[in-house]
């Protein structure tokens, strides 16, 4: 099992950045896939962005060109960096490890983007 802690999030104005941080309890070196999930208001959890152990990377269509998920092994953590934000971006942002059929979730972080 992982622990997994999320950060970084806040109230933002359009066209903004933040960047989300996700701090594991173990070493992620091993880990299958490293992802980031978000949440809007009234729907269902959807896959925003995912990094494997070989740093392949997959991003859902909505934030291609915008985000940019990274992986730090050294600190145990992954990163999902933000930029050109947008009001439909306002969701929490869940952080989500995956070995073999096992999975771990964080409880999330708010980000708000509004003016």
């Amino acid at each position: 099992q992982v622990q997994l802690v999320e950060s970084g999030g806040g109230l933002v104005q359009p066209g903004g950045s933040l960047r989300l941080s996700c701090a594991a309890s173990r070493s992620i070196f091993s880990i299958d896939v490293m992802s980031w999930y978000r949440q809007q208001p009234g729907k269902q959890r959807e896959l925003v962005a995912e990094i494997t152990s070989g740093g392949s990377r997959n991003y859902a269509d909505s934030v291609k060109g915008r985000f940019t998920i990274s992986r730090d092994n050294a600190k145990n953590t992954v990163y999902l960096q933000m930029n050109s934000l947008e009001p439909e971006d306002t969701a929490v942002y869940y952080c989500n490890s995956r070995i073999g059929f096992s999975r771990d979730w964080g409880k999330g972080t708010l980000v708000t983007v509004s003016s």
